[in-house]
């Protein structure tokens, strides 16, 4: 494992086979190192033959699932407590939240990782990047974009979770060259810098996180088209969770994230496990390579991509992630038909009366009860419209309530340090 990681070992745009042959020695050393450190592995393993294996040979090792980690949490720890150097927390927006912890080498290559990512997308040493997304309450992405910055050898301008005057104070007078945040609040931030006529052509990169910005064809959202039209070709998606400490962002070609080559072996799994080919979609499993703390063996996101078959024209021999259609435990089956959410967020985001929705689901069997709520910029649009579009974009019929604007903002912005427009009600049984 390396004690440090620096910009010019990367091997994205090495030959295929030398990444290969890159990967495979690092995933042996990964597993060896769960089996002799890694409580939960060392127990998990047991029984399995202890011999070099190849990348093919991984799918023979059984997944580890967030019910496995909140269960266990403590045993997935490999490194004495001394050698623990930041705790961190999943969001818990899927389930309960999981302590995540980083060594000093962990948070090395927390930096080397978000700093690949952001020169995919466009940025360069000396840049001044504005952070509108927190470093605090134990939110690790916030601490891994910092690290990517500073790592970049670019200036990181850590504003956070500010008002949007506080940032177009800071877009006015410091001229930062990116930006990085939720795409819902971009729009927000784009539209007051128009409506207020604050000079923002300084701003070249957008890295949106949290939110999905492409859809099943790599085409943008109507949310990416809003972003679009403020800040033309200069969006780029990016893709991680906590567990996985590895991001995917999107090179110049905009068309699926990169995953480093050399900290990430990406799988896509069908329900009983098994991979599937690229340009199938199914669950998103990482195996994070070089990771001390908390090393994980195929962890099962429970979000559903696909890889992107093509080769990427900028060059990177990496399979590409497509962006999220969904989380499994997500999916509504509503009288017959299955779909996820996004289907009625990207409805929703593609009418410009709309300022704000959340969508709440309920029910026990077969069928679930899905209740749609939304805040009106204006009073002249009627519910029965809003409800009109939503069936001729999902052919379902779904209750549309109103609510005020505050509201639902609290509701959306009020329970997680990311936008959270679902709210699952339904009894298991």
């Amino acid at each position: 494992m390396s004690d440090y990681f620096r910009l010019e070992q990367a091997i994205d745009f090495a030959p295929p086979e030398e990444i290969r042959q890159i990967q495979t020695k690092l995933l042996n050393e990964h597993l060896a190192r769960c089996r002799s450190r890694s409580p939960f592995y060392r127990r998990r393993f047991a029984g399995l033959p202890e011999r070099e294996v190849s990348l093919e040979e991984l799918a023979l090792f059984p997944t580890t699932s967030k019910q496995d980690l909140a269960e266990c949490n403590d045993d997935f720890t490999a490194v004495p407590e001394e050698e623990i150097s930041d705790i961190s927390f999943t969001s818990g927006t899927t389930g309960v939240p999981c302590r995540i912890c980083y060594t000093r080498s962990d948070l090395d290559r927390l930096g080397y990782n978000d700093a690949l990512g952001f020169l995919a997308a466009g940025m360069r040493a000396g840049d001044r990047v504005l952070l509108t997304c927190t470093i605090d309450r134990c939110f690790i992405a916030g601490l891994a974009y910092y690290n990517g910055v500073v790592k970049l050898g670019a200036a990181a301008i850590r504003n956070g979770l500010n008002t949007i005057e506080s940032h177009a104070e800071i877009i006015r007078f410091q001229k930062p060259q990116a930006v990085v945040g939720v795409p819902s609040f971009l729009v927000r931030l784009g539209n007051y810098l128009r409506e207020n006529r604050i000079d923002d052509s300084s701003i070249r990169t957008l890295v949106c996180i949290g939110e999905p910005m492409r859809n099943r064809r790599l085409e943008l959202t109507p949310l990416g088209e809003r972003l679009n039209e403020l800040w033309p070709d200069r969006i780029h998606s990016t893709y991680a969770s906590s567990e996985i400490v590895t991001s995917f962002t999107e090179c110049s070609a905009r068309s699926g994230g990169h995953p480093p080559a050399d900290l990430a072996i990406v799988e896509i799994l069908d329900e009983a496990g098994k991979p599937l080919p690229p340009g199938v979609p199914g669950e998103v499993t990482v195996t994070p390579l070089q990771v001390a703390g908390m090393p994980l063996v195929r962890f099962r996101t429970g979000d559903v991509s696909f890889l992107v078959p093509e080769p990427c024209p900028c060059g990177r021999h990496t399979l590409r992630l497509g962006p999220v259609l969904g989380r499994k435990a997500q999916m509504l089956k509503i009288r017959g038909t299955t779909l996820f959410p996004n289907s009625f967020f990207a409805a929703l985001d593609g009418m410009p009366e709309v300022a704000e929705y959340y969508l709440e689901v309920s029910g026990r069997g077969l069928s679930d009860e899905v209740e749609i709520f939304v805040a009106l910029k204006e009073p002249g649009i009627a519910l029965e419209e809003v409800a009109a579009r939503l069936y001729g974009r999902t052919r379902i019929h779904v209750p549309v309530r109103r609510v005020r604007l505050e509201d639902a903002h609290a509701r959306v912005f009020g329970v997680s340090r990311k936008p959270v427009r679902f709210f699952d009600r339904r009894i298991t049984e």
